[in-house]
């Protein structure tokens, strides 16, 4: 058993990961390029209807 790490070694190295895969995230992030869409013709006016992941018009839900 002398080989496990203390809590403060195990806590430094997930630090230390966590800090790698911010960087990486951001370097991808960075890359990454927006779409520009055209816009929608004929869509629903205000917000979109299913930003709660149910079909939402005049203030009835419906699941799909």
């Amino acid at each position: 058993m002398a080989n496990q790490a203390s809590p403060n070694q195990v806590a430094a190295r997930i630090a230390e990961a966590a800090q790698r895969a911010n960087a990486e995230a951001g370097a991808r992030r960075a890359k990454e390029t927006k779409k520009e869409l055209p816009p929608e013709l004929g869509g629903p006016k205000g917000l979109e209807p299913t930003r709660y992941g149910d079909w939402e018009k005049k203030g009835i839900a419906s699941d799909f």
